[in-house]
């Protein structure tokens, strides 16, 4: 799968903007605040539906705009396919598959796989346990249809037990058929979810650890523990035991919206103990597996995207990384830089084609 070309109109700080990329390796470079990373963004925005880096639609339009449009012209299978991304202010947005509109958004996750590398990810190491679930989500879900429907299932049965919880404490009521209802909801999805976040994490941790040697040159052990309500019990027993709770805190305390993995250097929290580099490595580590393992399952090398990952990482791994780029297991990439030599010195040593393109 290629993206041939990108036609950007009034997205972000990037006014009309057109690229036709080289089927390898694309240098994106230029000052800071000139609009690189909104180019990955928008690269992203094509796969997803939506923005890596600002979740609130609107504000990806650009100031003093009323709509932006992302046209994305891939060959995937050998079969031209476009991909259009469009949102005027106060309308839904659309997205088109070959002309045709999707009636829902999380159809298209999966048909274009992407992995992105960015600075942002360090919230996966600082921020809350909500940054660590969307990392397993997006990854299983771009290579599983029934997940990302249980997914969704799931989070719109929570939102109504907590919506209920809400108007028992307000009404000074309570009902306990119809929370059971939710509960035998929540149970069968949030059993599938557990189940399948489980079998992923038992592939996807050997790949980990695997990809952080390599970049580390083997110097620190790493390791993910995944941690949930339900190991412990069925969703539907901790529900009825945490019922009281519940009520008092007027929303759901346990499940599957709960899980988390725990980021170790040694036996100990990398969000402590970790430096700057070690942590950026670990970082790496998981956006490779990641890609890794919707390779594996979906049988076609997905896009990478490298967003300033240069930065703050020492020589020897910046060389592991162009070595592993640079080989014929990985597809396209596209790398934002803000030193033109130093990118074009570094893609040199990957011996493959290149385009460079400077903003």
């Amino acid at each position: 799968m290629v993206l041939k070309s990108l036609s950007l109109v009034n997205y972000k700080n990037l006014g009309n903007k057109s690229f036709e990329f080289n089927t390898k390796i694309n240098c994106i470079v230029g000052n800071n605040g000139i609009g690189k990373t909104n180019i990955l963004d928008a690269i992203y925005h094509l796969s997803f539906g939506k923005s890596y880096f600002n979740p609130v639609a609107t504000q990806n339009i650009k100031h003093g705009e009323d709509f932006f449009v992302i046209h994305g012209d891939y060959t995937k299978q050998n079969k031209p396919v476009k991909v259009v991304v469009s949102l005027k202010r106060g309308q839904k947005k659309i997205m088109k598959w070959n002309n045709k509109p999707y009636d829902k958004l999380s159809d298209h996750i999966g048909l274009l796989p992407l992995v992105i590398i960015s600075p942002a990810d360090r919230d996966l190491i600082i921020e809350g346990s909500d940054t660590r679930r969307k990392f397993i989500d997006s990854v299983i879900s771009q290579s599983d249809k029934s997940y990302l429907s249980a997914l969704i299932k799931y989070n719109k049965v929570l939102a109504q037990r907590n919506a209920l919880l809400k108007y028992f404490a307000l009404n000074h009521t309570f009902n306990p058929d119809t929370i059971a209802v939710y509960n035998e909801q929540l149970n069968q999805y949030g059993s599938v979810i557990f189940k399948k976040r489980h079998e992923f994490l038992k592939t996807f941790i050997p790949i980990f650890k695997v990809r952080y040697h390599t970049i580390s040159n083997g110097h620190d052990d790493v390791d993910l523990i995944y941690n949930s309500d339900l190991f412990e019990k069925d969703l539907k027993v901790l529900l009825e035991q945490q019922i009281h709770k519940d009520k008092t805190l007027q929303y759901t305390s346990v499940g599957i919206h709960k899980d988390d993995l725990t980021f170790n250097i040694g036996e100990h929290p990398i969000k402590k103990f970790g430096s700057q580099g070690q942590q950026k490595s670990f970082l790496i580590a998981l956006k490779l597996a990641q890609f890794d393992f919707i390779k594996m399952h979906n049988g076609t090398n997905p896009i990478l995207l490298l967003d300033d990952i240069f930065d703050k990482l020492d020589e020897h791994r910046v060389a592991q990384i162009v070595k592993l780029v640079g080989e014929d297991s990985f597809g396209q990439i596209f790398i934002s830089d803000t030193h033109a030599e130093r990118t074009e010195s570094i893609v040199k040593q990957a011996h493959q084609s290149y385009e460079i393109f400077k903003l």
